[in-house]
């Protein structure tokens, strides 16, 4: 088993979903996982409700910042071991050729930033996006790297892409 794992999660834009997962890999995963983000399309800028969320979890969000993905297929970019795809649309995209070929797998998280309403709307879609990225990331986590191999860990990987909560159920 590796002692530490290199991760990125992918969305079209970078400002919201992608931004989350890297901010809770982050803090949960220390020392042994490193989240980072980008997009196909960054916006380059992340969205304020994003940041406000993990705040609000008293996550720290020095240093997110909105980036392309092509930083990550570049010489000297980190080896990563896992991709993940966070939006249907990065998911059917052709993506670049990764060094090192990663595990990938797609956790489908509807997007808060496409949410219209009332401001209490807009921020009930960014919570319920947290909290669903939260269990995910806790379920990916808990896994028992050392006793899969790579079909079985790719067939758990892709299982907690389907996983739901119970905020998610309730829509």
């Amino acid at each position: 088993m590796k002692n530490h794992y290199n991760v990125l999660f992918l969305c079209t834009g970078n400002s919201a979903r992608s931004i989350l997962a890297e901010a809770i890999l982050n803090f949960k995963g220390r020392p042994t996982f490193t989240a980072y983000s980008a997009g196909s399309h960054p916006t380059g800028t992340v969205r304020p409700e994003a940041l406000r969320q993990l705040e609000q979890v008293h996550l720290p969000v020095k240093g997110l910042r909105s980036k392309s993905w092509e930083e990550f297929s570049q010489p000297g970019a980190p080896k990563l071991d896992f991709v993940f795809t966070v939006c249907d649309n990065a998911a059917n995209e052709v993506c670049p050729v990764w060094p090192g070929q990663p595990m990938t797998a797609h956790w489908g998280i509807p997007d808060p930033a496409a949410v219209r309403g009332s401001e209490s709307d807009v921020q009930r879609a960014f919570r319920e996006a947290y909290f669903l990225l939260d269990r995910r990331i806790s379920l990916f986590l808990s896994l028992p790297f050392k006793a899969l191999d790579n079909l079985a860990l790719k067939r758990e990987l892709d299982n907690i892409g389907q996983s739901t909560s119970p905020v998610a159920q309730n829509r």
